[in-house]
């Protein structure tokens, strides 16, 4: 009796896990929709739904925390649980990533905006976001081998922030006007880069799931805030 509801609680973290990880995949990608096309409303909107995620965080926390010192489970029960409480750490930080790239997008007055860079800006957000799904379909399926290959595309992660980067410093040389949009860019360019690092974190957490093994797997990364 005691095993099933145990195992029924350990369910319930990872569906409870993953609906957490789909808000904050649907933030990322709404903030920056809301940046790229000036829109308040939608900013709003993921400021406004971030309270969920912190909801989630603390649930999860509680539960976890309840079913270790209930059930005092061992091995790889005991993972599970940490795995949890660990990378739903790394998707609260993420949401708050979204959030301030929300935030850019109420701040913004009528600056001179950049084409190109919002084309990268835009492009580099598909990529995280796709990064952020499929973190947490290896979460679902303990999947080692798709955690270890989800972290290596931080690195074209890092290569689009290095894009922004040189092309906002030089228009900003060129065109003096583009100042305060283009600390902006480089403001969403640095979040959207370490949403990347997070969903490094979540891979590595993986593979302790998978293997009892604490891993980085990403070691050029920026110490956490």
């Amino acid at each position: 009796m005691l095993r099933s509801q145990f195992e029924e609680d350990l369910l319930n973290l990872h569906n409870q896990f993953y609906e957490m990880g789909m808000l904050v995949s649907d933030a990322v990608s709404k903030s920056v929709t809301s940046y790229i096309t000036h829109d308040k409303k939608l900013a709003n909107e993921v400021i406004d739904k971030d309270e969920h995620v912190n909801e989630h965080e603390v649930k999860l926390e509680k539960k976890s925390f309840e079913m270790i010192a209930l059930q005092q489970p061992v091995t790889t029960d005991l993972r599970t649980i940490i795995t949890v409480m660990k990378a739903s750490s790394d998707l609260e930080r993420m949401a708050d990533h979204a959030v301030s790239i929300a935030k850019s997008t109420i701040r913004v007055k009528g600056t001179t905006r950049i084409a190109e860079i919002e084309k990268i800006i835009s492009d580099m957000s598909d990529y995280v976001k796709k990064m952020v799904d499929n973190v947490l379909i290896a979460y679902v399926k303990t999947d080692e081998e798709d955690a270890r290959m989800i972290a290596k595309m931080d690195q074209r992660v890092n290569q689009f922030y290095h894009e922004i980067y040189s092309s906002t410093i030089k228009i900003m040389q060129d065109q003096p006007e583009t100042v305060v949009s283009g600390t902006d860019y480089l403001s969403v360019g640095q979040y959207l880069e370490r949403i990347g690092d997070y969903v490094t974190n979540i891979c590595e957490w993986i593979v302790y799931l998978a293997t009892g093994k604490i891993t980085e797997l990403n070691s050029n990364r920026q110490p956490d805030e």
